[in-house]
């Protein structure tokens, strides 16, 4: 582990303040077990600071530029030694076997979810001896047994052909996406759309006719559905008409903590009912609490003891980042201030902009390459082997297996 990996494991382990022997067995635990980030992001390269500034100053649109900043952070682990080897070593103090990969940007439009796909398929394809894409649960194990890791893609919305003539047609790229290794959707995006009411929309309707519509192929073709950025009554009625076990990939218990990105026990027992989980994510204002790695073992202690070591889940929604991003960043010029996206909906004066839940010591102990210390954790917490691997995989891995079954 660099510098920064140390800190944040260092943090971490003071928070809790484990015994010696907590700490062994837990580290020899999760080396042990197969590990899946139930929704995450693989490391994060540093951009290339020269390119990058190199092409604002020829002009490049916004759109460029963000795909270009997208492309760096995604991809330059690949061709840059330096990113490369840090890439890798935060793989490897992560502990982590597979991560549910954002592999498709938030929205509906196919070109613009294709982008992410095209770049992960790429990365994994150029480093497939360290990290493949996994497009069974099978590859997986594979992996596991092989000491490699890999990805398991996920798009944040349903990719839809937009012209609105015939629900079958509108639904024909979930097959093909589908096809190129997607295996978990977003039912919505913080917005309302099409599908239902996204997690932030005030009017919290449910889930629409289309909606039905869409989980239920989502169902036939073998996609898990998921409704972390959902609006409360969007998932509980997902959860009632879904066929097939579903998820709330990353998210939190709305009982700890009363915010539209948790989830409250009614939708928690509709997707426990359904066979899935939720994951409990690492962001610290939809933990709530203390905001550290404290709360989130809070918030798996509330699923486990409300509805059972089966239904729950760790989708941390972090990624670690490399090192060397400030120095990079740095080398950009300044550039105008843009409007908010329109996907980065949140109720006014949302939390998760406060001060209060950007503290350094909140951060560090809930930094992505801290999974060993999450599975510290539950050893120190009193909770069997069995049930710690179902928590930090194996729930994952039998909802992946329900979703392709025949």
């Amino acid at each position: 582990m660099n510098e920064m990996m140390q800190r944040c494991r260092e943090t971490a382990l003071d928070v809790l303040k484990p015994t010696q022997a907590e700490i062994d067995h837990g580290l020899e635990l999760h080396k042990a077990s197969l590990v899946f980030d139930s929704y995450g992001f693989a490391p994060r390269a540093a951009m290339d600071g020269d390119a990058f500034r190199e092409a604002v100053e020829a002009g490049a649109s916004e759109a460029e530029l963000a795909d270009l900043s997208e492309e760096m952070s995604m991809t330059r682990y690949v061709t840059d030694a330096t990113e490369r080897a840090e890439y890798m070593a935060a793989w490897e103090a992560s502990g982590v076997t597979c991560i549910f990969q954002n592999a498709g940007q938030e929205g509906q439009a196919v070109d613009r979810m294709l982008k992410r796909l095209a770049r992960f398929t790429y990365a994994t394809d150029m480093m497939r001896d360290f990290v493949s894409r996994a497009a069974t649960p099978d590859d997986i194990v594979a992996a596991k047994e092989q000491g490699r890791h890999c990805l398991y893609f996920t798009c944040n919305g349903v990719p839809l052909f937009q012209q609105w003539d015939y629900v079958e047609e509108e639904l024909g790229f979930v097959r093909i996406f589908f096809q190129l290794g997607s295996r978990m959707m977003h039912l919505t995006y913080n917005r309302r759309n099409m599908i239902g009411d996204g997690c932030a929309e005030p009017a919290n309707a449910g889930l629409s006719d289309f909606g039905r519509a869409a989980i239920k192929e989502l169902n036939r073709v073998g996609v898990i559905v998921d409704c972390a950025h959902s609006g409360w009554q969007t998932s509980l009625e997902a959860a009632q008409v879904s066929e097939r076990p579903m998820v709330a990939s990353h998210s939190a218990c709305a009982a700890l903590n009363e915010h539209h990105r948790c989830k409250p026990d009614e939708v928690i027992r509709a997707i426990a009912d359904s066979g899935g989980y939720i994951g409990i994510c690492a962001i610290a204002a939809f933990l709530g609490g203390k905001g550290d790695i404290s709360s989130l073992l809070d918030h798996i202690d509330h699923v486990v003891k409300r509805f059972g070591a089966d239904h729950v889940a760790i989708g941390t929604d972090k990624a670690y980042t490399s090192s060397n991003f400030e120095r990079e960043r740095a080398k950009v010029p300044a550039r105008r201030k843009l409007r908010d996206a329109f996907r980065s909906f949140w109720q006014p004066n949302d939390p998760v902009f406060a001060e209060e839940w950007h503290q350094e010591r909140q951060m560090l102990s809930l930094a992505w390459t801290n999974w060993p210390v999450f599975t510290i954790g539950m050893v120190q917490r009193g909770y069997s082997d069995e049930d710690i691997q179902k928590i930090i995989g194996g729930n994952v891995m039998r909802v992946a297996r329900a979703a392709l079954a025949d």
